[in-house]
C-alpha cells in the first residue's frame, strides 16, 4: 500500500508540472489533487444511518466500518473542496520561502453534506484512509497555520470526561454542538473552519514511540490550544474530540508543485511546514499507523530510525 501510495505521488507531481507549464489554475490543480477520493456511491448511507449502525460499537470493529465506509467515498462533497494554507519563513540571508499547503475545509465526515458525522478514528485507520486519498495528516505547525487563518473559528465544547468519550453516543452529541454553533455563526459547509476538534498529527516522537498516536490542537479562541503534544494513548485510541484534517502531499513551493515529503525532508526548507527540523524519509511518521491491521499496534523493532 505504501509504494502505491508513494508511486501516485510522483505520478501526480509529474502530472502537476506539466499542468503548470499549460497554464492551469490553482483552482483546477485543486481538482486534481482530490481525483484520489472516490465518488459518493448513490444510495450512500447518511451520517446518520452510519452512526445508527456502529451503535454500541468500539475499537477494531467500529474503526473497519469507518474505514470501509470512507474508502468507497461516503464523505460529503464539501470536504472535497479544499482550502489553501500558506506557511512562510525567512532564512539568515533574508530569502522568504513560502509553502502553500491544501487541506480539507473540516475533519473527515462520513455521509452527505445534508447529513454527515464528524468521524475520530485512530492512527491506523486515518493513515489508511490517507494514503489511499493521497493525503496525510498535518504536523503541530500546520495545525497552528490552519488555525490562524480559518475562516471561521470555533469555540472548543469538551464533554464531560469518562469512559464515555470513545461511545458512538459521545461523537453524535458533540457533533450535534458543533453544527448549531456552525449554524449560529452563519458559517457555510466548504469554509476553512477549526477550533472544534483536537487533531491527529505527525511528528518525530511516533518515530521512537511506535505503537503510539499523537494528538495536539483544539485551540481556545485566544489560539492558546487545550491540548499540548501528546504521545500518551496507543495507536487504537480515539474518543470524540479527535478529528482526522487531511494534507495534500502535493503542495506548492514558491509557487511550483513539490512533495511535501521533500520539504519535510530538506534541512533548509523543513522549518516552513515543522518545528521539529528536518526528517530523513518523512513519509515514515504516518507509515508506522498501519503497518499492523486496524487496532493492532506495531512492534518496537519494526520502527524506523531517524
Amino acid at each position: 500500500m505504501r509504494r502505491k501510495a508513494l508511486c501516485l505521488v510522483v505520478i501526480l507531481l509529474c502530472s502537476l508540472l506539466s499542468f503548470f507549464a499549460f497554464g492551469g489554475s490553482k483552482g483546477d490543480m485543486q481538482a486534481l489533487l482530490v481525483k484520489g477520493i472516490p465518488s459518493r456511491p448513490a444510495g450512500g448511507m447518511s451520517g446518520s444511518e452510519f452512526a445508527r449502525s456502529i451503535h454500541g460499537l468500539q475499537g477494531t470493529d467500529r474503526e473497519q466500518m469507518i474505514v470501509e465506509q470512507l474508502k468507497a467515498g461516503n464523505l460529503p462533497d464539501f470536504l472535497r473542496r479544499l482550502a489553501s494554507v500558506h506557511l512562510s519563513r525567512t532564512s539568515g540571508d533574508g530569502r522568504t520561502t513560502t509553502v502553500t499547503l491544501f487541506v480539507m475545509p473540516d475533519y473527515l465526515s462520513i455521509g452527505s453534506n445534508q447529513d454527515f458525522i464528524r468521524i475520530p478514528m485512530g492512527l491506523n485507520a486515518a493513515t489508511a484512509i490517507a494514503d489511499q486519498f493521497g493525503f496525510t495528516l498535518p504536523t503541530k505547525k500546520i495545525v497552528d497555520a490552519i488555525f490562524s487563518q480559518s475562516a471561521v473559528t470555533l469555540k472548543p465544547e469538551p464533554l464531560p470526561a469518562g469512559a464515555q468519550m470513545r461511545s458512538t453516543a459521545y461523537y453524535l452529541t458533540h457533533n450535534k454542538m458543533i453544527r448549531d454553533q456552525r449554524l449560529a455563526l452563519g458559517c457555510p459547509l466548504g469554509e476553512l473552519i477549526s477550533g472544534h476538534k483536537k487533531d491527529v498529527v505527525m511528528t518525530t516522537r511516533l518515530a521512537s514511540r511506535p505503537g503510539k498516536i499523537a494528538i495536539y490542537g483544539w485551540h481556545r479562541p485566544s489560539g492558546v490550544p487545550i491540548q499540548p503534544l501528546s504521545t500518551v494513548h496507543g495507536s487504537g485510541y480515539a474518543d470524540y474530540s479527535h478529528g482526522i484534517r487531511l494534507i495534500s502531499t502535493t503542495a506548492l513551493l514558491d509557487g511550483q508543485p513539490c512533495s511535501i515529503w521533500a520539504i519535510l525532508e530538506d534541512p533548509a526548507l523543513a522549518g516552513v511546514l515543522s518545528d521539529e527540523g528536518a526528517v530523513r524519509e518523512a513519509w515514515r511518521l504516518t507509515a508506522l499507523g498501519h503497518r499492523r491491521p486496524i487496532g493492532e499496534s506495531l512492534d518496537p523493532s519494526e520502527a524506523p530510525r531517524f
